[in-house]
C-alpha cells in the first residue's frame, strides 16, 4: 500500500519529463479512450441535468410572468429574488456540491478507465460508477470542500495565487483515484507536492491539450467537444504515471533473476 511518505519520495526522485513525449503519448492513448470519453461527457450531462432544470424552471416562470403582467425587467427580478426562500437557495447550494461530488467521482473513474485501457484491460460501463459509492462520495465531498476553501483563500490574496494553486488542485482527483486509502489531508499534501514539482509541465501540456481539444471540437461543428474535451485528462494521467506510477515493484524484479 502506498503511504504518503513513499509517494513524496517518488515525487522528489522523479526524473525530468519531455513535453513533446507527454503530448505524443497523450494523443496515442486518446485513440484508445475516446469512446469512453464521450460516455463520460454524456453521463456527466445526465447527472447535472436535474440541477440545471431546477435552476432554470423559476427563471422560465419569471419570463412568463413578466410577459403576462408587463412588469419591467428590474421589477420582475426584484419580485423573483424576494420570493426565493432561504431554504430554496440552500437547496441549490447543497445540490451543486452533491452533484459536483458525483461529477468528480466520474472523473476519478475515468482516470481508472484510462489506466485499464492503457494496460489493455477490459472496461465495462459499470467502471464509470466505481467511485459513486457512499464511502468514496463522502471523501470526495470533503475534498471538494477543501478545494473550494483553498481556491477562496487564493482569490482573497489578490487572485494571483489561484493561478498557481489551480495545478495542485487539479491533481486531487487522480491522486485519490489511485490512492483512495489516503486521508483527505494526505491527498491534498501529495497533490501539492506533485503539482509543485511538475507545475510548468502540467500547465503547459494541459494548456496545449485544452487548446487542441477546443480547436478540433470547433472543426467538428461543436458536437465534437463531446469527443475532444476528455483529451485534457491524458497529459495529467501520463505525468502521474511517470512520476508516481501505479504498482509497487518487487525488489527481485529490480535486480533481475536471482542466480541459481
Amino acid at each position: 500500500m502506498n503511504t504518503v511518505n513513499r509517494l513524496a519520495e517518488k515525487i522528489e526522485k522523479a526524473k525530468a519529463l519531455d513535453f513533446g513525449n507527454i503530448l505524443n503519448e497523450s494523443i496515442e492513448l486518446f485513440k484508445k479512450t475516446w469512446l469512453q470519453g464521450v460516455l463520460l461527457q454524456l453521463f456527466t450531462l445526465i447527472i447535472m441535468m436535474p440541477l440545471i432544470i431546477i435552476l432554470f424552471l423559476p427563471l422560465i416562470g419569471l419570463i412568463i410572468a413578466q410577459q403576462e403582467s408587463g412588469y419591467s425587467g428590474s421589477e420582475a427580478l426584484s419580485g423573483f429574488f424576494a420570493g426565493m426562500s432561504i431554504l430554496y437557495i440552500l437547496f441549490i447550494f447543497v445540490g451543486i456540491f452533491v452533484l459536483g461530488a458525483v461529477s468528480v467521482a466520474l472523473n476519478a473513474a475515468f482516470f481508472r478507465i484510462i489506466y485499464k485501457l492503457d494496460y489493455n484491460e477490459t472496461v465495462t460501463t459499470s467502471d464509470f460508477f466505481y467511485f459513486v459509492k457512499g464511502k468514496h462520495l463522502s471523501k470526495i465531498f470533503v475534498l471538494m470542500l477543501a478545494s473550494f476553501g483553498i481556491a477562496i483563500l487564493a482569490m482573497m490574496l489578490c487572485y494571483l495565487p489561484i493561478f498557481y494553486v489551480m495545478i495542485p488542485l487539479s491533481y486531487f482527483s487522480i491522486v485519490y483515484t489511485f490512492n483512495p486509502e489516503l486521508s483527505v489531508g494526505e491527498i491534498v499534501k501529495t497533490s501539492f507536492k506533485i503539482g509543485n514539482k511538475k507545475w510548468l509541465l502540467t500547465f503547459g501540456t494541459m494548456f496545449v491539450a485544452s487548446t487542441l481539444a477546443q480547436l478540433v471540437g470547433l472543426l467538428l461543428c461543436g458536437i465534437g467537444f463531446l469527443v475532444t474535451a476528455p483529451f485534457v485528462y491524458h497529459p495529467m494521467y501520463l505525468i502521474y504515471k511517470n512520476v508516481i506510477g501505479f504498482k509497487e515493484t518487487d525488489p527481485i524484479e529490480e535486480i533481475g533473476l536471482l542466480p541459481e
